[in-house]
Formats: C-alpha cells, structure tokens, sequence
C-alpha cells in the first residue's frame, strides 16, 4: 500500500486535511470518500484553496490518487459538506472508505 493511500485513508477516517501536489498545484483538500473506478483509487474531497461564489456552491471534487503526490497529512480538522451522503459518483464505482 503506498504512502499517499495511507495519508489519505487517516484522512479520511480522522477527518484531517491533507495537502498534496495535483497536476502542478498544491492543494489543501478535505477528503471525504475513497472508491474504486475501473481498477484506480479516487478520492472525493472539498478543494480548501477554490473560489466558490457561496457556501452553498460548494461542493466535491473527484481526485485520481496516481496524481496526487507529496501528500502531507495536516493537524487541522474539518467538517463534513452538510449535503455529504456517503454514495460513490456512479453505479459502477466501488466505495473503499468514507467518513
């Protein structure tokens, strides 16, 4: 099991922040689910650094674990969506850990 899994899977079950470089970017995520699509691991998490134009807007973006590097698990907590249900995006998809 790889070390950004791990970091992730604490993540999630701890409901920490992570930060992690992701195409060039580095992001503080709050990650709430893992699941597997057709072999890779995803993790659905808030994007701390976007611009949303309400609170309402906000919601859960799909990360491939294969591009997430240099992950640092952080100290700070945070809250779950309030619109959060624990499903994964499509049928097809296999949930693996969700908070």
């Amino acid at each position: 099991m790889n070390d950004t899994r791990l970091k992730l899977m604490e993540a999630i079950a701890r409901r920490r922040m992570i930060s992690a470089s992701y195409n060039g970017n580095r992001m503080t995520l709050a990650p709430h689910l893992m699941f597997e699509r057709r072999g890779d691991l995803f993790v659905s998490a808030l994007n701390l650094g976007k611009n949303w134009r309400s609170e309402e807007e906000r919601r859960l973006g799909h990360f491939k674990l294969d591009g997430l590097g240099a992950a640092e698990l952080l100290e700070d907590g945070f809250e779950p969506l309030p619109s959060f249900e624990a499903a994964v995006p499509h049928d097809d998809d296999t949930l693996i850990l969700a908070i």
